[in-house]
């Protein structure tokens, strides 16, 4: 369908509605205005206006269906000062247009280059931007930044562009610039940086017009020449008067100053050298060989490291994004050395400058990190916390106190917060695999208005976390549907970015929600292939997306994955899983109990009824009598006749199977009916009745007697002839704590989505919780027996089956 290749405000999305069949069709209020200007400039997107965007839901066979920037809210920041984000190549301000002013009156026309120095620079605005002040506060380059506020000794080790200066006359500028045309070679090197130090006091709408001045091209290629000649302090300054005019990164005058630092480097002190290197920051420019020398001379005089200089340091490795090998151990040891003394924006500063290079710290560190910002996290930015969060995420530090903490601190901030802020708030919450839903009810809320304003990664990282926490927030049409659109929008960078849309679909996928046109997208052909270009591996995730929309859409007509593709990834899966997955201490002891109590391999089989979501089942079949039906035919034994045991129709027996014995409802819960709080089937009581029916009885002590191996139980006594079941398929789940959300019985994503599918396709779920089996393993062989026979002969299974 050529429909997806273009931005659909209409998208189409199937979801499959429990005990539903007839299609229905809904209407979601979408985000008004031109979405050609939406997508031109997002941030001045219309909002006042709406239109209702129709939302098709195909509901399959009976059910219900279904991975670094700065910039957020922290309290004074304003926006204006320009910045573009450093690594962000798209945040950028329009080219200025300079316009000429008319003579006035009689006047003399003056010189070209003061002309120039006083024609205005405005940035093109068109009438919707001049009128309406609807852009979200965003200074992504001063941000990462603002630690160094925090202490007079940053002014020699940082440059401050917004510090005031006084300000150069445009007559004296304009004299400097006629002076460097006419004294071609006449002027000293020292002579030559006062001229930049002056000339970058000049008004800072007048600095574009000076940079393609004539005069001040003559007086950079004089500076280039007599580079080598510059006192240091002088050269430092002509660098400084660089970043202020605004110079490109690509400039000649500095590469001649990137060489001449490298050259002198060893013999300058670290202060001019962090500052040197803050510098190259300011302005964007990548210089590698000179942080090479930095971070070696820093290596060698490690002892001269303060506080201010560490902090800067390591945000100079942060920006550069690389992490010095040799510098790690050091890295530890000096932060443990002044965690205590660090301000709360300096905690930010050094987490974020070892996220962003990538360098990994000890669980210990990190926790002596989280400790410090859980007790005063109420007095820290958002910005800064964030920033913490972020390498909370990237160690896998799992710190209740802190996590807690958050969820009181953090949902009054989401309002006021920038998206990418709110995103790497969700990223790490469903990353650390921890559910709060204050924090994510304010997220759902918050998200709708701000929408367009995600990158393509934004929303896939947000249908990705909500999905994988299984939440579905109260204003779940409003909040899914305007993420499904903005990804619509974005569809032309999924292309270069193919694992941020099927991040995004997959999250969707969890929560039972397939919206068909991005998926025919994600399953052509050409997408395939652009997948293998990635560098991610995202075959698996490729497969477990078709594989899920082959069972929940039975509608879909769209574009899937060819078939020898998904044997090839089914392969791969098994085999890894035969690796590493079957061979589990608590799948193997499973396994083997239940081929006793069953009465062999043959009525048993340990693999991956669904390959795509990656995790094995324990296959059991049970006939409408109870009886263990053999079935694994990979085992030779699956062959020969099931031995009678001899289970005799006594009189008394079939007056049980006739007329039925009323017991009450059965004290065991299915999955799907399981109170709240907990997912699995309810662990058996002493004093229930008949609860291992054919087997062991509970004792008040606990399981103790060991089950007579080989037998199976009797049809279940408390159903009258006519409701007699038809069998059951068991899909046994070993489950483990990485199942489900940290601290907690709620089931991820990936695992929710298993367990519907498998119903789906004829089998009933049955779940031996880590919680409940995990302790059991410790425990004598006849309670563990005890154990599987009351979850496997529960007489619930065959009623729900039937």
């Amino acid at each position: 369908m050529a429909t997806v290749l273009i931005c659909r405000r209409f998208p189409r999305l199937s979801r499959v509605t429990a005990f539903s069949t007839a299609a229905k069709l809904k209407a979601e209020s979408g985000s008004g205005g031109s979405e050609q200007k939406k997508e031109e400039n997002p941030e001045r997107a219309d909002s006042g206006s709406g239109s209702a965007a129709t939302i098709q839901l195909l509901n399959p066979l009976g059910y219900r269906v279904l991975y670094n920037p700065s910039a957020y809210a922290n309290g004074g920041a304003a926006a204006g000062n320009g910045g573009r984000a450093l690594g962000d190549a798209s945040a950028g301000l329009g080219a200025a247009s300079p316009r000429a002013l008319p003579p006035l009156g009689n006047a003399q026309p003056e010189p070209r280059s003061k002309a120039l120095l006083r024609q205005p620079l405005r940035a093109p605005q068109s009438g919707e931007e001049a009128g309406e002040g609807k852009t979200e506060t965003h200074d992504s380059k001063e941000d990462p930044r603002v630690f160094q506020k925090g202490r007079p000794e940053y002014r020699s080790l940082s440059f401050d562009k917004s510090e005031p200066v006084e300000t150069l006359p445009l007559e004296e500028g304009d004299a400097i610039l006629r002076s460097a045309a006419v004294r071609e070679g006449g002027q000293s090197p020292g002579a030559i940086a006062e001229h930049f130090r002056k000339l970058s006091r000049l008004p800072a709408e007048q600095h574009a017009a000076l940079v393609s001045e004539p005069g001040f091209d003559t007086l950079c290629r004089r500076a280039v020449r007599n580079v080598g000649l510059l006192a240091t302090p002088d050269l430092v300054d002509v660098l400084k008067a660089c970043v202020r005019l605004g110079l490109p990164p690509a400039h000649p005058l500095l590469n001649a100053c990137e060489k001449e630092f490298c050259r002198r480097a060893w013999d300058m002190d670290l202060d001019q050298l962090l500052l040197v290197a803050d510098c190259w920051r300011c302005l964007e420019r990548n210089v590698p060989s000179y942080l090479s020398i930095l971070f070696s001379y820093a290596n060698a005089h490690w002892k001269e490291l303060t506080l201010p200089r560490f902090v800067q340091l390591l945000y100079i490795i942060g920006e550069g994004r690389r992490s010095p090998a040799d510098l790690s151990q050091k890295v530890e040891s000096v932060i443990l050395k002044y965690l205590d003394s660090f301000t709360l924006e300096e905690v930010g500063a050094v987490c974020l400058g070892l996220f962003k290079s990538l360098s990994g710290i000890s669980d210990h560190v990190m926790r002596r990190i989280a400790d410090r910002v859980s007790l005063q996290m109420a007095d820290m930015s958002t910005y800064a916390l964030v920033n913490v969060l972020k390498m909370l995420r990237y160690t896998r530090m799992d710190h209740l106190p802190l996590l807690k903490e958050l969820g009181k601190v953090i949902p009054a901030r989401i309002p006021a917060t920038n998206i990418q802020g709110i995103m790497h708030i969700t990223l790490t919450c469903s990353s650390l695999h921890y559910f709060d839903e204050g924090v994510m009810a304010a997220v759902a809320t918050a998200l709708p208005s701000k929408v367009t304003y995600c990158r393509s990664k934004d929303a896939a990282k947000f249908l990705w976390s909500f999905g994988c926490l299984d939440y579905e927030p109260p204003n779940e049409e409003e909040f899914y549907s305007s993420l499904i659109e903005q990804m619509h929008r974005k569809l032309h960078e999924f292309g270069k970015f193919p694992e941020h849309l099927l991040t995004g679909l997959l999250g969707l996928a969890f929560v039972k929600r397939f919206p068909e046109e991005l998926i025919d997208y994600a399953l052509r052909d050409e997408f395939v292939r652009k997948t293998r270009g990635s560098k991610y591996e995202l075959k698996k995730d490729l497969f477990t997306l078709s594989e899920s929309v082959e069972i929940e859409c039975p509608s879909y007509r769209g574009s899937r994955l060819p078939p020898q593709l998904s044997q090839e990834l089914t392969e791969m899966v098994l085999n890894f899983a035969e690796q590493e997955i079957y061979v589990r201490p608590e799948i193997v002891e499973a396994v083997s109990l239940l081929e006793s109590i069953l009465g062999g391999p043959e009525y048993v089989k340990n693999h991956m009824i669904l390959p795509h979501t990656r995790s094995s089942d324990l296959e059991v079949h049970l006939a409408a009598d109870g009886r263990p039906i053999p079935f694994n035919s990979k085992n030779p034994v699956a062959e020969k006749k099931l031995k009678d045991v001899g289970v005799s129709l006594t009189d008394d027996l079939m007056t049980q199977l006739i007329k039925g014995r009323s017991n009450g409802p059965s004290p065991v819960e299915v999955e799907d009916e399981a109170p709240p709080g907990g997912e699995e089937a309810r662990t058996p009581r002493a004093g229930d009745r008949a609860a291992l029916w054919g087997g062991a009885l509970l004792a008040d002590a606990g399981w103790r007697v060991e089950p007579k191996l080989g037998r199976w139980p009797e049809a279940p006594p408390s159903l009258p002839l006519a409701r007699r079941p038809r069998g059951a398929k068991l899909a046994i789940q070993v489950s483990n704590r990485n199942h489900y959300c940290f601290c907690s019985k709620r089931l991820l994503g990936l695992h929710r989505l298993k367990r519907r599918q498998l119903r789906q396709l004829g089998y009933v779920v049955v779940e031996l919780p880590f919680w409940e089996w995990f302790p059991l393993l410790k425990r004598t062989r006849s309670e563990k027996l005890s154990y599987l026979h009351y979850k496997v002969f529960d007489p619930a299974l065959l009623n729900w089956a039937g």
